[in-house]
């Protein structure tokens, strides 16, 4: 007799439970990123085999609060935005009770920095929701992002420029030789620029960091971060990590700023949280196209929170949880 004919199905559904007989630990992590445009949770189930770590993303949710337009034009957090952020951490934190999340951090950026009620804030949410926030530095932020697993995306002979484009900063990670050798954070970000409350002096700042960062290390690929050139890959029908030209780009911020607020929303059907903040995040890349001479950008779909979770689960390893 010859072989069965098992059907693709089958085949997969034995080989998916001979993966699990296989399983060796399990692990659920949760990561909240409060930025300055929106606050995310993810929630991430890691799973250990003998031969890879798989990282399973179980939940994520995102609540467009804006706390840049208070803290970039007032220097605080208005009770208002309060409310709904520590509703929001109330709702996160039975989402992760619900899910069995094991261990988890909570990282405030840009906004949160500057807040002049900051730490006033963080108290209260703890008080109220029990969730413990960080208020991170720009460089901190950066480190995060640098643990998310990105290296194993590189090319050993090409040298990266990570940038991430959030409401209140922009940090970016040159990597040369799949290794990080420089990274800065800067004041400008989405938010901050539709508030006006950018200092004119940062964003020279910025452009001549850039400029030598060309010159230095020669970069050839931006690897891009944020809701906003996610969205703009999405616009441009392209596949996952396809690349993005920087003339492709270009075209759509020039098509997307041709219209207005409204007509983004009612034409283009841009979510009201994407609508305004698409066209300064669009610049912001640009801007590091131009100054360091960069044709491609490469959108991955990973950030703050996936560095997070990949944080987590090497300090359980490291204590040997």
């Amino acid at each position: 007799m010859g072989e069965p004919n098992i059907p693709d199905f089958w085949l997969y559904f034995i080989s998916e439970n001979h993966k699990i007989a296989r399983l060796m630990g399990s692990y659920t992590f949760g990561a909240i990123d409060i930025g300055s445009n929106a606050i995310r949770l993810l929630i991430t189930t890691v799973e250990e085999y003998p031969d890879q770590v798989e990282f399973k993303k179980s939940a994520f949710l995102r609540v467009p609060i804006r706390l840049g337009e208070d803290v970039f034009t007032q220097g605080a957090v208005s009770d208002q935005k309060r409310e709904r952020m520590c509703e929001a951490m109330e709702g996160f934190a039975h989402i992760m009770r619900a899910y069995g999340v094991q261990d988890y951090r909570a990282y405030a950026t840009s906004a949160m920095r500057e807040a002049k009620n900051g730490p006033e804030i963080t108290d209260y949410i703890r008080q109220k929701s029990g969730i413990a926030i960080e208020i991170i530095s720009g460089q901190l932020e950066a480190d995060t992002i640098f643990a998310n697993g990105l290296v194993d995306i590189l090319a050993a002979d090409k040298t990266y420029l990570y940038v991430d484009v959030g409401g209140g900063s922009t940090e970016v990670i040159v990597y040369s030789n799949r290794t990080k050798v420089e990274a800065r954070s800067f004041a400008l970000g989405t938010v901050r620029i539709l508030s006006d409350a950018v200092d004119k002096e940062e964003m020279k700042r910025f452009k001549k960091w850039l400029s030598a960062i060309g010159k230095k290390y020669q970069p050839t690929t931006i690897i891009g971060s944020g809701g906003n050139i996610n969205k703009a890959q999405k616009l441009l029908n392209k596949k996952d990590r396809e690349n993005i030209t920087r003339s492709e780009l270009d075209m759509l911020y020039r098509y997307i700023k041709s219209f207005s607020f409204a007509e983004r929303v009612h034409t283009m059907r841009l979510a009201t949280y994407r609508a305004d903040v698409i066209v300064p995040a669009m610049k912001l890349f640009l801007t590091v196209c131009n100054q360091c001479g960069i044709e491609e950008i490469v959108v991955p779909k990973m950030g703050l929170s996936d560095g997070i979770i990949r944080t987590l689960y090497a300090q359980h390893k490291g204590s040997g949880a």
